[in-house]
């Protein structure tokens, strides 16, 4: 394609005053016998491709941030999944070490409860057995009883009195301590 010589000359006083120059497909098709509009067309190619390189290397790049950026957010993702699963289960350990704590409290509450009644029931029976062992001998050798007798009676009621606040007191425990409560 041949432009006219007032247009070549315009194209190329644009390029000298302003450092403009034609770009793209239409320097392969220019053509020209002005020498100077050839060297023009030269340099314009030239700029050209230094120009398409620029940006051929931004684009890359880029292109290359871009491929970085995408793999960064699946490595982000994928801990994120990992930190999700590690709390779940860290959460789950947690409920149950506080299960195994509660019941291993109550049965420790439960175990000191048994000892408690044990003990108890072992020194009321011990002395309900003795007051009668010694209230029978008593009786059976013809001693004076009023006072054994009145003694062994304020005994057991007395027993039965510290039985039955025992118990009490174990319920009130037990009661205390339920889950039932608790909600």
């Amino acid at each position: 394609m041949n432009l006219s010589k007032e247009s070549e000359d315009a194209i190329i006083e644009v390029s000298k005053s302003h450092s403009i120059f034609l770009e793209g497909n239409l320097l392969k098709v220019l053509e020209s016998d002005n020498a100077e509009f050839v060297r023009y067309i030269e340099k314009a190619k030239k700029k050209d491709k230094e120009t398409r390189q620029k940006r051929l290397d931004v684009t890359k790049k880029v292109q290359s941030q871009n491929n970085e950026l995408e793999k960064r957010a699946k490595d982000n993702d994928r801990l994120m999944r990992e930190l999700q699963e590690v709390l779940m289960s860290a959460e789950n350990a947690k409920k149950s070490v506080e299960q195994d704590l509660d019941v291993l409290q109550k049965k420790s509450q439960f175990e000191l409860i048994g000892n408690i009644v044990n003990v108890a029931l072992s020194i009321i029976i011990g002395v309900g057995v003795s007051t009668t062992l010694l209230y029978g001998y008593a009786l059976y050798y013809s001693v004076d009883t009023t006072v054994i007798g009145n003694a062994w009676s304020n005994t057991f009621g007395i027993l039965l009195t510290n039985s039955f606040s025992i118990i009490g007191t174990i319920m009130g425990v037990k009661y205390a301590t339920s889950e039932g409560t608790k909600k």
